[in-house]
């Protein structure tokens, strides 16, 4: 009897080992995924700052450029350059809203890690279960006795 309390003592051991390391890999990779997105939150400040600048510089080249061929910044230029910084506002909007979408979507992937996480280990705490209880229930006659 004491080797079928020894083999449930060992299966439940192992089988919360595992219920354990599932949801800590599952919270070790929901974590992972929000450092990401953080990451990419940063870059994406980043990228923005330099598109920024980079737009910026043109612009003045452009005003530059008018005023020393001696083009007034009225009528035509002027909506031209108006338009041109439209597109680019939309355009920064666009990539603003793809950088977010791409944040949230690691932000969810890490969430839905760890929900698998959990669902793995509430598997593996019934199917431990069900092993401990087989155990529990095998006869206690030794194979030697022929009975």
């Amino acid at each position: 009897m004491s080797w079928v309390i020894t083999a449930v003592a060992l299966s439940a051991a192992g089988t919360l080992t595992s219920v354990y390391g599932q949801v800590q890999a599952g919270k070790a990779q929901e974590e992972q995924m929000k450092q990401q997105a953080e990451q990419e939150r940063l870059a994406a400040e980043s990228r923005e700052l330099q598109r920024r600048e980079e737009l910026n510089r043109a612009l003045a080249s452009n005003i530059a450029a008018q005023s020393m061929s001696g083009i007034a910044g009225e009528g035509t230029p002027a909506s031209l350059a108006l338009e041109s910084a439209k597109k680019a506002g939309l355009s920064e909007a666009t990539i603003d809203l793809s950088e977010k979408l791409r944040q949230s979507a690691l932000i969810r992937a890490g969430k839905t890690a760890k929900q698998t996480a959990y669902i793995g280990a509430a598997g593996s705490l019934l199917s431990g279960a069900g092993q401990i209880a087989s155990l529990g229930s095998t006869p206690s006659k030794p194979a030697n006795e022929g009975g």
